[in-house]
């Protein structure tokens, strides 16, 4: 499956303009490094509100666990502002919903949250994802923010594969991603 990059920006735009309806007096967008970074900065510009940005990155303590720790904090404190919480893709929920707590208690007016991508089929942890872009299965993704090994992070369009796939050939994705530069043997 792909998602092109004129898929992706309409889902953007979408988004962005909820986002607009919702918040007229301005918005506070947090972004989850690493993966957010294309979708925070196409989102942001696409905004018709006045916006701040900032970002928080967290680390697992333990890889599967769904134990997580902060590692880079806001700067921004908001408290009594509407903030809209940005990642690329949720996954079992794990993650947002330690993320949701740890904002929660700095007060902020309202709390929303906004994902590119939802596996919702692989949730554990309940969270609300008030901004959607699109609802997919369980695949890999790869692209746009998206990365494997820090790789494939800087394509403006999204492919799937199987994990076994990249586990199997970790370029498995470049000619799909960057066509024209890497061919297949």
């Amino acid at each position: 499956m792909r998602f092109t990059r004129s898929e992706i920006q309409g889902a953007v735009h979408r988004i962005a303009a909820e986002i607009s309806h919702d918040h007229p007096d301005g918005v506070v967008v947090v972004g989850v490094l690493k993966g957010c970074l294309p979708l925070v900065a196409d989102l942001v510009r696409a905004l018709d509100v006045v916006s701040v940005v900032d970002f928080l990155s967290i680390s697992s303590y333990r890889p599967g666990t769904g134990r997580v720790r902060l590692l880079m904090d806001l700067r921004t404190d908001i408290g009594g502002q509407d903030v809209v919480l940005v990642d690329d893709v949720v996954d079992t929920g794990l993650t947002l919903a330690f993320l949701i707590r740890e904002l929660a208690l700095r007060n902020p007016a309202s709390l929303d949250v906004c994902a590119l991508f939802d596996k919702a089929a692989s949730r554990i942890a309940p969270v609300p994802i008030r901004y959607r872009g699109f609802l997919v299965g369980d695949e890999y993704l790869l692209g746009y923010g998206l990365d494997h090994e820090g790789r494939y992070r800087n394509t403006d369009e999204v492919v799937t594969l199987t994990r076994a796939a990249l586990a199997a050939d970790p370029d498995a994705a470049l000619a799909d991603l960057y066509p024209g530069t890497f061919r297949s043997a």
